[in-house]
């Protein structure tokens, strides 16, 4: 699987030929290994072979071992228990391969031209409404398997379904009409707004036509009117509509600017994106036999979502007085996303609350033909943020805690923990509030990543912004360190020396290293970020024990190994660049 082949693979084929040359019977047998606590390696595969030959496996394995001739990758190979294979690789293989890692610009990962597309749909706020801590996950996630997923090889196409269609715009509309100042948002100078101005235009524009909405049976009666205007594509009507979303979107990009996320216009394709294709995809679904009538309402049934009465519960497509739900958007979205994006992979990081509709749409979809063999449909349902009680997060007052608030008091807290080192280190202040952001929304997005996607996790920002443990920050600062050596080290570079033979830390850390490309294509086929972080996670910690055992510049080793360290160094530093800047987190050269 990888351009650079890996330790691992390579003791997979050095097996494969000793069991090929032992067992010709069992020459496609996989020997099933994996690292070990034991060695650097244990391979399983002969018990269950044993079975299948009817031999004893412990004979089986001696005689596979007798097979493998004299190589220098393998340095011991022990028959151990039932039949196990514990194997020790030799310290020049380890050098080797990461020389080889070092040598690629891509550290080993492959890049399959091969690949097929994949359209990801997150990151969908609602027009007219604040982003809050519910729109956190799926923005996150979604950008770091964008990242992933296209370093890989795959073709991404970004999709944000943002909330842009429906009843209340005949509200919001009205409103406008009769009050047509209130979304004037350029100041004094001509000027545009900031996003949280923009927002609290949007914000104090919504309360009063829901105040009038909830009072005035005639301003009700318009409003209403005004939405089958929207609907019917009245001119005026769309125009101040287009209003409120230009409005809304200079609200989100502020917000994904906070996140350093980079959102472009043009993959902002809202529900109103696919408002043509309603009909015909309620026609195609009803003459196909996969949608019937009942009571008036188009629905798709099926035999194991049934609701508490025991009754089946249908997706409803379009309702009995010929509105449409949000299945026919979803639908009529996965029709462009084959037929005229060519998906090969529909991907939608949405909360797992939503986990029924998308089973039912897809589901669907299937049956109408437009999900297939060559074409799947995946949901990364992922859980929700909880407070530090465990309970959804929420403001004292029980409010939805405002995203940007959140992001701000993460940089707050951050930007302290870096002026409390910036003195030793020498930072301008400049230094310490670009680091305080950097660090702030990296905590908060390592956060969220380091936790499996389809788990709720506690929002606690104490610990995000720790030193210590499993935070964003500690790989921040192992980075900085290990920039911080290249400053010290003089004349002295990076030089792999496959001739040394390596102290305990530094084979972990080699070992581990050799790892990356494997996580980053597990990471990709399971849409699991998690691994990734958990990956970098260990990296960090194994580095810490190489820095504290294994000197590299002072007290001063011999060259050789001052200059096979150093490579380590950088080696380490380059998969901790990398492999960050795939979850979106930045590392400073200085912290």
């Amino acid at each position: 699987m990888a351009s650079v082949p890996s330790l691992a693979s390579t003791v997979q084929q050095r097996l494969a030929d000793g069991l090929s040359a032992a067992l010709p019977d069992a020459a496609s047998a996989d020997p099933l290994l994996r690292r070990s606590d034991r060695a650097d390696f244990q391979a399983n595969g002969i018990l269950a072979l044993a079975k299948q030959l009817k031999g004893n496996p412990r004979e089986l394995a001696t005689r596979v071992v007798a097979a493998i001739p004299e190589n220098d990758v393998l340095k011991e190979i022990e028959v151990s228990g039932p039949g196990f294979l514990n194997i020790t690789v030799t310290d020049a293989a380890i050098v080797r391969t990461l020389a080889a890692r070092a040598a690629d610009a891509r550290l080993g990962v492959p890049f399959d031209e091969s690949a097929g597309t994949t359209v990801i749909d997150y990151a969908q706020p609602n027009v007219a409404k604040e982003m809050h801590v519910g729109h956190l996950r799926s923005a996150v996630i979604g950008a770091a398997m964008v990242e992933i997923l296209e370093f890989t090889g795959e073709t991404v196409v970004r999709r944000h379904h943002i909330g842009d269609w429906g009843t209340q715009f005949g509200m919001l509309i009205q409103y406008l009409i009769e009050h047509p100042h209130e979304l004037d948002h350029k100041g004094e100078d001509g000027t545009e707004v900031s996003g949280e101005e923009a927002m609290s235009n949007l914000n104090r524009l919504y309360k009063a036509s829901r105040a009038l909405f909830d009072s005035d049976e005639e301003f009700k009666t318009r409003a209403r009117a005004r939405v089958v205007d929207l609907q019917a594509g009245d001119e005026r009507t769309l125009a101040l509509w287009q209003r409120f979303v230009d409005e809304s979107k200079i609200y989100f990009y502020s917000v994904f600017d906070k996140l350093d996320m980079d959102i472009r216009d043009g993959d902002v394709v809202g529900e109103s994106g696919y408002n043509d294709m309603l009909t015909e995809t309620c026609r195609i679904l009803e003459e196909s036999g996969v949608a019937v009538r009942s009571e008036g309402a188009l629905c798709v049934f099926f035999d194991d979502v049934k609701g508490p009465d025991g009754n089946p519960t249908p997706l409803i497509v379009q309702k009995s007085d010929g509105g449409f739900g949000y299945a026919a958007t979803d639908l009529s979205a996965i029709r462009d996303r084959v037929q005229n994006l060519k998906a090969t992979t529909l991907l939608y990081v949405v909360d797992a609350r939503q986990s029924l509709h998308f089973k039912m749409v897809f589901e669907t979809a299937r049956r109408a033909g437009w999900l297939n063999e060559d074409v799947k449909a995946v949901q990364l349902a992922f859980g929700t943020v909880l407070g530090k009680d465990g309970k959804p997060f929420k403001t004292r007052e029980g409010e939805t805690v405002r995203l940007v608030d959140l992001l701000d008091e993460a940089v707050d807290r951050a930007t302290s923990v870096v002026r409390e080192k910036a003195e030793k280190v020498g930072l301008s202040e400049s230094e310490i509030v670009e680091n305080g952001q950097y660090v702030g929304i990296g905590a908060v997005k390592y956060a969220d990543l380091s936790t499996s996607a389809a788990r709720d996790y506690k929002f606690d920002l104490d610990q995000m912004v720790s030193l210590n443990g499993d935070t964003s920050v500690y790989l921040q600062y192992a980075y900085a360190r290990i920039k911080s050596i290249f400053g010290k080290a003089g004349d002295r570079t990076p030089v792999a020396h496959p001739e040394l033979e390596l102290a305990p830390a530094e084979r972990a850390l080699g070992l581990h290293l050799d790892q990356f490309a494997e996580t980053v294509f597990d990471a990709a086929t399971e849409y699991a970020p998690h691994k990734l972080t958990a990956y970098l996670y260990q990296l960090a910690s194994l580095y810490t024990t190489f820095y504290d055992q294994c000197p590299v510049i002072k007290p001063e080793p011999a060259q050789e190994v001052a200059e096979n360290r150093l490579f380590l160094c950088d080696l380490t530093a380059r998969t901790l660049h990398q492999g960050m800047a795939l979850l979106g987190i930045r590392t400073p050269e200085r912290l």
